[in-house]
C-alpha cells in the first residue's frame, strides 16, 4: 500500500512539474515582460459607494501602463437589477483595455430577470480567451433566484466539458475564474474541481470573501481577491496579477500605488506548486481542510424510501412542479415547459417559450399558466401543451401565477401586478406602482390578493378591482429583508409570513395590522400551512422545524422537532399532504414529518443540489425538482 502511495505521489509530482514547465513557456519572453492584468471583484454597484469606487478603479486602470486585460469576478451589483447592471456596464465600458466579466450571487439570486439581463447586456455570463498559450476560463455558480449554496448549472458544466474536449485542451495551461471558492459554499463544488485536476490548472481565481487570501483546493492553487470597495478604515483598491517565467504574483493596488506582492505562486519546474511562504499542495482528496465528498449512506437507514423514476432535463430547474390530471408540469432554464406522466416520468408534451422559466405553473380550467423570462405570461392547453394565449409584459416574468374564479393573478418585474382572464388572457385589471419585482406564489384569500415584493413590503390588493387594500412593512426596511420569496399562507383571518430578517409575522388579513411578530425561531423564507389550517409550519436555519398555532393571539408552538438537517437557508416551502409534512433542503435532503406530532417519518438524500418546493401526490409519493435539472418521483413504502 505504501509503495502504491509513493507511485501515486510521483505521478502527481510529475504532472505538477509538467504544468509549471508549460506555464513558464506560455508567458511572454522576459525581454517582452510578464503577462499582466488587473483583477476587480465584488464591485457591488447599487450599494452606497459601489459606483463611485468602480469609477475610481476604472480611472486608475486607464492611467496605468502595461495591462493586457481586466478580469471582473462577480457581485458586480448589489441586487442584480437592470438599472444596476446597466450602470455597472456603462462604467466598465469606460475601460481602455478589454475586460472579461462573470456574475456573482448578488447578480443572480436577487435578479428581477432570473439572471437573464446579465447575458443580454454583456453577451454572455461566461468567457474563454487566451493570452499567449495561457487559457482563461470564466464561469459563475449562481445560485439563480434561490437562497442556498452556489451550484454549477448542468448547462454550464456541459459548456466546460466541451471546452476541455477540444484538441490540445488537456495540455493547455489554464487559469480558472469564478466567484465562489471551490469548497462547500458550492453544493456540487467537486464537479468542476475534478475536471480542473485533469488539465494543467495554474490557479483558480475567486471573489466573494472581500479579502486577499491564498487558498488550496485539493492541491489546485487558489487565490481570493479583495472587494474594490473602500470602507471607513480601508481605501478602495483592486488586485494586479503578473505571470512571469518563474512566478505568478498578486499585488494590491490602492491609493494609486501598487504594493509589493502579498502572494506568490512559484513556477519552479523542479517541485510541485508552492505558495511562497506556505505549505506545498498535495492534490489529495479528503486531506485536512478539504470538504467531504457527498455521502448517501443516510438512505440506507430508510430502505423503504426510493426513487420510482427520474427525468433529467439537463438544465437548471429553479421552480416547482404543478399537478395537471395524471401529469406534473415543470419548466427549466432552457425555456421548455414539460408535462411528465405520473406513471413512469415519460413526456406527455413539451412547449418552448422564449426564455428560461423560473415560474412555478398553476393549473385550472383546463389551462396551464406560467411566466417566462422572455417577458410573457402563457396559457397552454393542459392536455396537449398547445398555446391558448400569450400576454406580454415589459420585463421578464419570474413570478408564480395563481388561478382563482377564472382569473389569473400574477406579478412581474415591470412594477405592474396583473389580473388576466383565464379564457382569453385579456386584462381584468392591473395595479401599478409595485416598487420591487415579484417572484412569489401569491395568496388569494377572503377577497384579497396578497404577495410580497423585493421592496420590503407585503401587499394586499382587492381581488375584484386591484385597488390597494393595505401594505405592510417590517421594522427593518431593507429590500434584502423583504417577505418576497416566501409563499404567504392564511388561516383564521390572518396572513403568516417569514423573511430574511429572521422574523415570523402574523398580519390581520382584513386590515394589514400586525397581530404578532417574533424572533423566537430563527426563520428565513420557508413556511407552510397544515391541511386543517390549524398549524403554520416553519423551518429554522439550524435543524428545527416548528408548527405554530394559527388561532392563538401570540406565537404559540404546537410542536418543535430537531430534524437534523444542519444549517439550511433554502427558500423552499413546507407542504403537507395526507398528514405528512414534506420539506427539501439546500443540499438535496428530503424530509417527511408527521403533521400532528412533528416526528420524523423518514429522510432521503435525493442528491446534492438544492431542492425546490416539493409537490406531494399523496402522503407516500412526492415529486421533487432540483438545481441539477432533475425531476424525481420519490415514494415511501412504509
Amino acid at each position: 500500500m505504501r509503495k502504491l502511495l509513493r507511485i501515486n505521489s510521483q505521478v502527481k509530482f510529475a504532472a505538477a512539474a509538467l504544468i509549471l514547465v508549460m506555464l513558464a513557456a506560455a508567458v511572454p519572453a522576459c525581454s517582452r515582460g510578464p503577462l499582466r492584468f488587473a483583477w476587480l471583484s465584488d464591485t457591488h454597484v447599487g450599494s452606497d459607494r459601489g459606483a463611485d469606487d468602480l469609477r475610481a478603479a476604472v480611472a486608475d486602470i486607464n492611467a496605468a501602463k502595461g495591462l493586457n486585460f481586466i478580469l471582473v469576478t462577480g457581485d458586480v451589483t448589489e441586487m442584480g437589477s437592470f438599472d444596476e447592471l446597466r450602470l455597472a456596464k456603462d462604467i466598465l465600458d469606460g475601460l481602455r483595455v478589454r475586460y472579461y466579466i462573470i456574475p456573482g450571487n448578488h447578480d443572480t439570486k436577487w435578479s428581477e430577470s432570473g439572471a437573464t439581463d446579465f447575458p443580454r447586456l454583456w453577451g454572455s455570463d461566461r468567457f474563454v480567451f487566451a493570452k499567449g498559450l495561457v487559457r482563461f476560463i470564466g464561469m459563475h455558480q449562481g445560485p439563480v433566484m434561490k437562497m442556498g449554496d452556489g451550484h454549477w448549472a448542468p448547462q454550464d458544466v456541459r459548456w466546460l466539458d466541451k471546452l476541455l474536449a477540444e484538441k490540445g485542451s488537456k495540455n493547455r495551461p489554464t487559469v480558472f475564474v469564478t466567484h465562489y471558492p471551490l469548497d462547500e459554499s458550492i453544493a456540487n463544488w467537486f464537479v468542476v474541481l475534478d475536471k480542473l485536476k485533469t488539465i494543467p490548472t495554474a490557479a483558480v481565481l475567486v471573489g466573494h470573501g472581500h479579502s486577499n487570501r491564498a487558498m488550496d483546493f485539493e492541491g489546485v492553487p487558489g487565490v481570493m481577491s479583495r472587494s474594490i470597495l473602500g470602507t471607513k478604515d480601508v481605501a478602495p483598491g483592486y488586485t494586479v496579477v503578473e505571470i512571469g517565467a518563474k512566478a505568478m504574483t498578486f499585488s494590491e493596488r490602492t491609493g494609486s500605488k501598487t504594493l509589493p506582492p502579498w502572494h506568490t505562486i512559484e513556477l519552479d519546474k523542479s517541485r510541485p506548486p508552492t505558495a511562497a511562504g506556505g505549505r506545498e499542495t498535495s492534490g489529495e482528496e479528503g486531506k485536512a481542510g478539504s470538504p467531504p465528498r457527498p455521502d448517501f449512506s443516510l438512505n440506507g437507514l430508510y430502505p423503504d424510501v426510493r426513487v420510482r423514476w427520474r427525468y433529467d432535463t439537463g438544465w437548471t430547474i429553479a421552480s416547482s412542479a404543478a399537478v395537471s390530471g395524471e401529469t406534473i408540469v415543470v419548466g427549466d432554464a432552457s425555456g421548455v415547459v414539460r408535462a411528465l406522466r405520473f406513471a413512469d416520468g415519460s413526456v406527455a408534451w413539451e412547449f418552448h417559450s422564449g426564455g428560461p422559466v423560473y415560474s412555478t405553473p398553476d393549473v385550472g380550467g383546463g389551462r396551464v399558466v406560467f411566466g417566462s423570462t422572455d417577458g410573457a405570461v402563457y396559457a397552454l392547453d393542459a392536455a396537449t401543451g398547445k398555446p391558448i394565449w400569450k400576454a406580454a409584459t415589459q420585463r421578464p416574468v419570474v413570478a408564480c401565477p395563481r388561478i382563482a374564479d377564472g382569473v389569473v393573478f400574477i406579478g412581474s418585474s415591470d412594477s405592474v401586478f396583473r389580473a388576466l382572464d383565464l379564457a382569453t388572457g385579456q386584462a381584468v385589471w392591473s395595479h401599478e406602482g409595485i416598487e420591487g419585482f415579484v417572484e412569489t406564489r401569491l395568496l388569494v384569500a377572503d377577497g384579497k390578493v396578497v404577495f410580497g415584493a423585493w421592496d420590503g413590503r407585503l401587499y394586499a390588493l382587492d381581488e375584484k378591482t386591484g385597488q390597494l387594500a393595505w401594505k405592510w412593512q417590517g421594522d427593518r426596511p431593507s429590500p434584502l429583508y423583504s417577505p418576497a420569496a416566501c409563499w404567504p399562507v392564511a388561516a383564521n383571518g390572518r396572513v403568516f409570513i417569514v423573511a430574511p430578517d429572521k422574523r415570523m409575522t402574523a398580519v390581520d388579513l382584513a386590515t394589514g395590522h400586525e397581530v404578532w411578530r417574533t424572533d423566537r425561531w430563527a426563520v428565513r423564507e420557508s413556511i407552510g400551512l397544515s391541511e386543517d389550517r390549524k398549524r403554520v409550519y416553519v423551518r429554522t436555519t439550524q435543524d428545527i422545524v416548528a408548527a405554530i398555532s394559527t388561532a392563538a393571539d401570540t406565537p404559540e408552538p404546537v410542536w418543535e422537532t430537531n430534524a437534523g438537517f444542519g444549517y439550511d437557508i433554502n427558500s423552499a416551502m413546507l407542504v403537507e399532504k395526507d398528514g405528512v409534512v414534506f420539506y427539501g433542503t439546500k443540499n438535496g435532503l428530503l424530509i417527511a414529518l408527521d403533521a400532528v406530532t412533528g416526528a420524523v417519518e423518514w429522510k432521503y438524500r435525493v442528491g446534492v443540489a438544492l431542492l425546490n418546493t416539493v409537490t406531494p401526490l399523496s402522503g407516500r409519493e412526492v415529486v421533487v425538482t432540483d438545481f441539477d435539472g432533475r425531476v424525481s418521483l420519490v415514494v415511501s413504502d412504509r
